[in-house]
């Protein structure tokens, strides 16, 4: 499955060197993309820059109807590119499936959501003055996205970039190109003008370098890690570029002794074990108040032990694999540090290695304390440590104290009570009673150092807009 780079609508790159992609539920390779550097990060660039002209002065109808067509695209392909993603990434099946039918409802969105990019006008404040705020297009969008949501990552961004009379330019994550190269051809098919969408794979840190430094790219939108983050921020000061981040979460769950222990416990799987852990808004730290404390964890145990691990293609699997060796060692750090520190593992605690793929068997930690490392460092992986609280002002403290605030979660019946933790959480997502809050039409994004800006939403489509004044006199 060899792949090359889409730029200016047309497929290149067979010369340069290749970048092998592995399945990591096998270690095998299942295909390779060009390996590009700046000279082709320039072209991207230029096409991007030379098709915002025409692209920018259809209509919102005409963007739209592209949208549309790409959404019914991939609709038609889901089973195609959820074994892509599944191929690439281990999720199980089922969950790429799902992935692909939430990232085509970013398109329907704001397809919808271009055609209302209001302007306003603004009562003058003398009579031989009109004054008027129009919104248009920011320009150049470069796009950087991370493996765990192959496709859903590209079309939140994607989407609104689109809608808003944007061009796209896209680098994937090194460990998930085959899907983005993919969705590229989908593109191609609708038939979105040349140089509107361009994909290119290789080298992040030369890559990352031309978007920051090539004065024609005008805004960033990274996905990815707090510290990666940081740095392209620091880079986008040089030309003030307009940036929009989405970093990394340490998300905790707060279960009251009013909660509904059943539905508490399907949250958490849902919200600690899809796609093996391993999102940016998975329940990291689980904070139970100890009037059900054994209650909750006896159930939790049941249900956590029938989850099946192994290869994402296989009937009936709901845990796949750890996405590379780093990821399994960092999870397996952090479950070594919390037993040496006093906690008692209560299933799981192990992890599994076949050749070059890695898999960890889903972990409950009970007596987990403050000190520990995994209740200070987003894990990414399956496991979930349970630590006992006295009161909600407690478990309000223990969540926020951290420098995230991506997402947080609260599963308690009472209105009152409930109303005032997620008040007194700073987290830009709440689930409460929810363990997956995640929808096209929310706004998703986080507070202090989880990123800047938000994906989804009315509010998606404002990062990629700017607003101008109009004063006009008589």
């Amino acid at each position: 499955m060899d792949k090359l780079l889409y730029i200016n609508g047309e497929w290149m790159g067979s010369e340069l060197e290749k970048i092998n992609v592995t399945n990591p539920a096998t270690g095998e390779i299942v295909g390779t993309v060009p390996n590009a550097g700046v000279k082709e990060t320039r072209e991207a660039i230029d096409a991007a820059y030379s098709a915002f002209l025409e692209w920018s002065t259809l209509t919102a109808y005409e963007r739209a109807e592209y949208l549309e067509k790409l959404y019914e695209m991939m609709v038609e392909n889901k089973d195609k590119l959820a074994k892509l993603i599944t191929i690439e990434m281990g999720k199980p099946l089922s969950e790429s499936k799902g992935e692909v039918q939430y990232a085509a409802e970013f398109l329907k969105w704001f397809a919808e959501e271009g055609k209302r990019v209001y302007g306003r006008t603004v009562p003058s404040h003398t009579k031989d003055k009109r004054m008027m705020l129009i919104k248009q297009p920011v320009g150049v969008v470069a796009a950087i996205t991370p493996w765990n949501f192959p496709a859903a990552m590209i079309t939140r961004k994607l989407g609104p970039a689109l809608a808003a009379g944007c061009t796209f330019i896209l680098k994937p994550a090194e460990e998930t190109p085959l899907t983005a190269l993919m969705l590229a051809m989908l593109c191609e098919k609708v038939g979105i003008p040349k140089g509107v969408v361009n994909v290119i794979t290789g080298q992040p840190v030369q890559i990352g370098e031309e978007f920051m430094a090539n004065p024609k790219v005008s805004k960033i939108t990274f996905t990815g890690s707090t510290a990666v983050g940081k740095l392209l921020i620091k880079q986008s000061a040089e030309q003030v570029k307009k940036i929009s981040m989405e970093l990394g979460g340490h998300a905790p769950i707060i279960i009251l002794d009013d909660a509904n222990v059943e539905k508490a416990v399907k949250g958490v799987l849902l919200s600690k074990f899809r796609n093996g852990g391993q999102t940016c808004i998975c329940g990291n730290r689980i904070y139970v108040q100890e009037g059900i404390y054994d209650d909750f964890i006896q159930k939790f145990i049941k249900a956590v032990e029938t989850l099946k691990v192994g290869n994402g293609l296989e009937e009936g699997i709901e845990v796949g694999p750890i996405i590379n060796k780093s990821g399994y060692d960092k999870i397996n750090m952090h479950v070594q540090d919390a037993l040496n520190r006093g906690a008692t593992c209560l299933l799981g605690g192990k992890g599994e290695q076949q050749d070059n793929a890695y898999f960890y068997y889903p972990t409950i930690l009970a007596d987990v304390t403050k000190e520990m490392i995994i209740m200070n460092e987003e894990t990414f992986g399956p496991v979930a440590p349970i630590q006992k609280i006295a009161s909600d002002e407690e478990a309000i403290h223990y969540a926020n104290d951290t420098m995230y605030g991506l997402a947080a979660y609260v599963f308690t019946e009472n209105y009152s009570r409930g109303l005032n933790v997620v008040e007194s959480l700073n987290y830009g997502i709440v689930g409460w009673n929810d363990g997956v809050p995640s929808a096209p039409q929310a706004p998703f994004g986080g507070m202090k150092q989880s990123g800047i800006g938000r994906e989804g939403g009315i509010e998606g489509i404002e990062e990629y807009l700017e607003t101008k004044y109009v004063s006009i006199g008589s």
